[in-house]
Order: C-alpha cells, then sequence, then structure tokens
C-alpha cells in the first residue's frame, strides 16, 4: 500500500528534470493515479510511457501551455474525466530569462511572469471547484528562494517578482478555501541542480 493510493494527482512541467521529475515519479511510486503536463509533446509523451512502464499504472500524459487558461482548464477536465476526482494540484512550471532590469524586454517580462504566475493562477483557479465540492484537496506552488532575497544581481528582477507573488497567492488562497479541508501551500527551494540549469544560468 502506497501513502497516495487512489489520489489523483495533476503535475504541471512533469516532463522537465530536477524537482518535476522526482514528485512525479515519488507519487507514482506511492500508488497515485497521475496526470502530467508539459509544453513539448515528445518529452510529455516519453515520460508518461515511462511512468507506465516503471510502475506499472497508467499515467496520462496531456501537452499543455500553461499561459493559456483554456489550456490548463482542458488539463484540469481530462483528470476528473479520466479517474473522477482531483486530490493533489502541483503547479510547478517555472521559466527564467536572464536580463538585467534596465535591458529587458517587454516580452521577456510578460513571458516570465505568465509561466510562473499566470500558469500558478490558472492552475488553482481550475482545480478549486472540484476540491471545495469534494471537500478536500491539496495545491502546492514553487515560489523560490529568489522570491525573498531577490536573486543574485543577475538579472532575476521578473523572476524573483513573480515568484515573490506566488508566495502571497498561496496564503491568500489558503485563507479561502481552509474551511473546505483544501490545504494550499509553496515550496521556496534554492537552485536545484538539472541538465536544463544552464540553458539561462552562466557558469560559475
Amino acid at each position: 500500500m502506497g501513502r497516495f493510493d487512489g489520489k489523483v494527482a495533476v503535475i504541471t512541467a512533469a516532463a522537465g528534470a530536477g524537482i518535476s521529475h522526482a514528485v512525479a515519479h515519488t507519487l507514482a511510486r506511492e500508488g497515485a493515479n497521475l496526470v502530467i503536463s508539459d509544453i513539448h509533446p515528445r518529452r510529455t509523451q516519453e515520460t508518461a510511457e515511462a511512468l507506465c512502464k516503471e510502475f506499472d499504472r497508467e499515467v496520462v500524459g496531456f501537452v499543455a501551455d500553461v499561459t493559456k487558461c483554456d489550456q490548463v482548464d482542458a488539463l484540469i477536465e481530462t483528470a476528473i474525466k479520466k479517474f473522477g476526482r482531483m486530490d493533489i494540484m502541483h503547479n510547478n512550471t517555472g521559466f527564467n530569462k536572464l536580463e538585467h532590469t534596465w535591458e529587458m524586454t517587454d516580452e521577456n517580462w510578460h513571458n516570465v511572469i505568465a509561466v510562473n504566475l499566470d500558469g500558478t493562477f490558472y492552475g488553482t483557479r481550475a482545480v478549486l471547484p472540484h476540491m471545495m465540492r469534494q471537500k478536500s484537496g491539496v495545491i502546492i506552488n514553487m515560489s523560490s528562494m529568489h522570491g525573498y532575497s531577490g536573486g543574485d544581481g543577475i538579472g532575476e528582477a521578473h523572476y524573483a517578482a513573480a515568484k515573490a507573488v506566488i508566495s502571497g497567492f498561496t496564503k491568500a488562497v489558503a485563507l479561502e478555501v481552509g474551511e473546505y479541508n483544501i490545504r494550499v501551500n509553496a515550496l521556496a527551494p534554492g537552485v536545484i541542480e538539472n541538465p536544463f540549469l544552464h540553458r539561462n544560468y552562466p557558469e560559475k
């Protein structure tokens, strides 16, 4: 018996590496039914198939851009139609593109805010009606230590801003839905080593 037998979990950015990879494997190993999403079609399918094979359970892969509310809504509806309930939502999608504030383009600012903050809002909003009907559920949002520290001075103002707001957003939602037995928490890790990290961060 696993700790999450019979539970249904949705994980965004689950075809990446680092945190999402570990979360998906841990929940699958502990018996949860998974719907994993990512914006990359091939990686999403390959990750779902690998989890199915490793843990001998059905894992649904769903391609979604978390900056598009209709795609996030469709992701959650897919989970509900497939498994009939919604227990765990891990809003894990994150994105950063280093650029100093005085050089930052509107596009870069809006892209980083959209992926990190809008994606978290869309995912949270989509699952809450289902969890409120059940009177149970867990939402896990990804903040960052950079939301408190401001980062390392290498061009992360947009990312730090988004992560700081996620912390405040999480607290506000937790106060709203606590009476429904829904827990809403934010994790604020430091830098997690993974193969994708060096695409955006310089070698030290």
